[in-house]
């Protein structure tokens, strides 16, 4: 469990901060970034919580946690000193997703239009939420590329953008108050 007696450390005063191994690296640096934006994604969750009912609130509550375990795993490099026994993130966090994506979507009609974020105030923020963790997503895809890196992570990634697009779709009345997308409406 992690205990905090005392916030500021001055320890990345001069641009640098520790990863999960004790390693210092650039407050700049892509892995920095990746677990950042996991954050900001998380912080987007928060708000649309304000605005959801008890059922969605309740599995957002899930993510939450769900993210602050991603967090701590990009936050631990796969190659690092304290990569034994450093928290990961789980094939069946991605199968949850997967299952909770697929119970809400049964009760959707299929779309013939893209959707503009919008309708009700969660789903706006639903869809916020979608747009920083599709961010995220491109930077654990990049860091991916050149550091080694639990794959589920990007696969969690992949399907929560993907959930918070149907959520937000189910938070709008079952897709009744969805705004569509009108081709050329303003040409």
């Amino acid at each position: 469990m992690v205990r905090l007696t005392r916030i500021y450390t001055r320890g990345g005063d001069g641009g640098e901060t520790s990863l999960g191994d004790g390693s210092r690296v650039p407050k700049h640096a892509l892995r920095v970034a990746a677990y950042g934006t996991v954050d900001e994604a998380n912080a987007a969750i928060g708000i649309a919580r304000l605005h959801a009912d008890p059922a969605a609130d309740e599995m957002l509550g899930r993510i939450q946690n769900d993210l602050f375990d991603l967090g701590a795993d990009l936050c631990t490099p796969e190659d690092g000193r304290r990569a034994a026994g450093a928290l990961r993130t789980s094939a069946a966090q991605v199968e949850r997703l997967e299952r909770e994506i697929d119970a809400m979507n049964a009760s959707l009609r299929p779309l013939d239009s893209f959707i503009l974020p919008g309708g009700t105030a969660a789903a706006a923020y639903l869809h916020l939420a979608r747009t920083v963790t599709r961010r995220a997503e491109r930077l654990v895809s990049e860091l991916a590329r050149t550091e080694p890196l639990n794959p589920e992570a990007l696969k969690y990634l992949n399907r929560l953008s993907d959930y918070l697009f149907v959520l937000g779709r189910h938070v709008n009345d079952n897709g009744a108050r969805d705004v569509l997308w009108i081709p050329g409406a303003n040409r």
